[in-house]
C-alpha cells in the first residue's frame, strides 16, 4: 500500500486514538499515538510527521500549550480537534498557531478530508519557497517566501504558520478583493463552508500585529459581502 504521509495522533481516549488510527492506516497513512500531552514534543522531534492531530483536553499538558511549544520548532500542519461548541478552544488554538481545527465527535471521512486539504497546502507552499527565491514586498512589508520570515520597516513579526498563509496570499494579490472562498482554498485547501470563523480570527490576530485598528482598518480590509483586501499604499 502506498505511504501518503505520516501522522502523530495526540489522543487520550484509548478507544477512540485506536480507530481513528486504523482507520488512517487503511487509508494508507503511517499513524502514530500518543497519550500524553507532555510527550508530544519528543515525539514530534523524533518522527517528524507530516501533520500533528492534536486534541485539547490532554493528560500531562494541555493541547494549546503543546501547540504553543511546537510551533517554536514545527512548521508543519497542527490540526486541533476541540469539544463542540468549544468556540474559545478554537480560538486560542489559533492564535497560538494551529492550522485548522476539527470539532469532536471525529468523523472519519471529514477529517480524512482536512488532512489531505491541510497536507496539500502545506506541500504547495513547500514547494514554492523552494522554487522561489524572490521576496514580496508591499510598501514596507517584505516576506521572505524562503526563510518564512516578515519584516515591517525593517523589523521581524512573529507571526504563526497560519497566519504566514493567509498573509503570503494576501500579499501575493495586494491591491485585488479576494473573496473568502479564494482565501479558504488556498490556505486551508478547501471550499468555505459558510459557519467556520477561522479566518477572521486570523484577520484580527495579523490587524493586531500591524497596528491596524479593527474598527477602522487600512491595511487589511473587510469588503462587506466581497472578501478581503490588502491596500498597497497602507503599508
Amino acid at each position: 500500500m502506498d505511504n501518503y504521509g505520516t501522522i502523530l495522533l495526540v489522543e487520550d481516549d484509548e478507544s477512540l486514538a485506536q480507530w481513528v488510527a486504523d482507520y488512517l492506516n487503511n487509508q494508507g497513512y503511517t499513524t502514530h499515538v500518543c497519550e500524553r500531552g507532555d510527550k508530544v514534543v519528543n515525539m514530534v522531534r523524533t518522527l517528524n510527521p507530516d501533520i500533528v492531530l492534536l486534541d485539547v483536553m490532554l493528560p500531562g499538558q494541555d493541547g494549546i500549550s503543546v501547540c504553543r511549544e511546537l510551533r517554536q520548532f514545527y512548521q508543519k500542519p497542527i490540526v486541533m480537534l476541540t469539544a463542540k461548541d468549544e468556540e474559545m478552544d478554537e480560538v486560542i488554538g489559533l492564535e497560538v498557531g494551529a492550522s485548522d481545527y476539527v470539532i469532536k465527535p471525529v468523523r472519519p471521512r471529514a477529517l480524512l478530508a482536512r488532512i489531505k486539504a491541510m497536507l496539500r497546502v502545506s506541500n504547495d507552499a513547500t514547494t514554492a519557497n523552494h522554487t522561489n527565491d524572490n521576496l514580496i514586498r508591499v510598501g514596507n512589508l517584505n516576506i521572505d517566501t524562503q526563510a518564512r520570515k516578515v519584516l515591517l520597516q525593517g523589523s521581524e513579526v512573529n507571526i504563526s504558520s497560519a497566519e504566514y498563509l493567509l498573509l503570503h496570499f494576501l500579499a501575493s494579490n495586494a491591491g485585488e478583493v479576494v473573496s473568502r472562498d479564494a482565501v479558504f482554498k488556498a490556505t486551508k485547501g478547501r471550499e468555505y463552508d459558510g459557519l467556520d470563523r477561522s479566518v477572521d480570527v486570523l484577520i484580527s490576530a495579523l490587524r493586531k500585529k500591524f497596528d491596524d485598528d479593527p474598527q477602522h482598518p487600512e491595511k487589511i480590509k473587510t469588503i462587506w459581502g466581497k472578501g478581503y483586501l490588502m491596500v498597497p499604499s497602507a503599508w
